[in-house]
């Protein structure tokens, strides 16, 4: 399999393509019609905006990831759905215009190794930083774990292997955009102050699971203790004040804004994921924030749009 990279950087488990293509694929970026139909809108939560905190100072951080100071942000009026895009909706989206991802004009994707049959393991390439992930030929949106697996049973779970570039297309589509990291985390947040979690301050209240992250030993023993090893059905769990679902955990969201002022090349991602455990990283956090490069692509990797 050719143009895997060597290594990647350590990123909360979600290995960039640095390095990997030597030319940029060609993207199906131009002129998306006919445009999605009304029911893409359906879930769309209205909200008024306002002046919220923004950001921890908490003395778990991850050192570089530039979440604090703790300051005040105002966001103007906006919509954001209620839930991450689905398997369903990417692929009326793809129906619809006969888009191909970046995962599918590469030809490769990551795929988390537990997830693999061991000859499939052996003979797909490691970064050596983050060896749980594989490098799949065939892997893609609807083929999420490589040849032989599929999505007839994953509908309602969040689409996987999506790049930024890709999230923009869908953006286009649907007459939305990604969300900027202010209305992410403001629309995360669900009206509470400065929480670690979008429910609150305690992870799982009252010994009850509020999100879809890894319990046990990461990254070799994964217990499922909330029901789920890979993604959960976007409805999973209780929705947080706003109306939002899954902000926490199940899969990497991406958003609009830059990792760092003029840094186009890498761009934020907010929520954490299904891989998520505190023993490597804790960004499950609500103003947990990493990012990876506009051409990566990840099991884990997904977004939800805003308007």
């Amino acid at each position: 399999m050719s143009n895997h990279p060597d290594d990647a950087p350590k990123s909360c488990c979600t290995p960039s393509r640095d390095g990997a293509p030597a030319a940029d694929p060609v993207l199906s970026v131009g002129p998306v019609a006919p445009r999605a139909p009304e029911a893409a809108y359906a879930d769309r939560v209205e909200l008024p905006g306002g002046t919220f905190r923004m950001g921890s100072e908490d003395r778990d951080v991850n050192a570089g990831d530039a979440e604090g100071p703790v300051r005040e942000v105002s966001v103007a009026g906006f919509a954001i759905d209620a839930y991450a895009v689905t398997n369903d909706r990417f692929a009326a989206f793809v129906a619809a215009t006969g888009y191909r991802t970046e995962a599918e004009e590469f030809g490769w994707s990551y795929v988390f190794a537990k997830f693999l049959p061991g000859p499939l393991r052996k003979v797909s390439p490691r970064p050596q930083q983050t060896p749980w992930w594989c490098g799949v030929s065939g892997a893609r949106w609807d083929v999420p774990e490589g040849p032989g697996s599929d999505i007839r049973d994953r509908g309602d779970h969040p689409v996987v292997h999506v790049t930024w570039r890709d999230a923009l297309a869908y953006c286009q589509w649907a007459g939305a955009r990604l969300p900027t990291e202010a209305e992410w985390e403001y629309a995360a947040r669900g009206g509470l102050d400065q929480a670690r979690y979008p429910w609150g301050d305690e992870l799982t209240p009252g010994g009850e699971h509020r999100c879809n992250i890894w319990q046990g030993s990461f990254p070799t023993r994964n217990t499922e203790e909330d029901g789920y090893a890979g993604t959960a059905p976007v409805h999973t769990y209780a929705p947080n004040g706003f109306g939002l679902y899954n902000t926490a955990g199940n899969v990497w969201e991406w958003s609009a804004g830059t990792w760092q002022p003029g840094t186009d090349d890498r761009r934020t991602m907010r929520g954490g994921s299904y891989l998520c455990h505190d023993s490597y990283c804790n960004r499950y956090r609500v103003a947990a924030r990493t990012s990876n490069t506009v051409d990566s692509s990840a099991g884990n990797i997904g977004f939800r749009v805003a308007w």
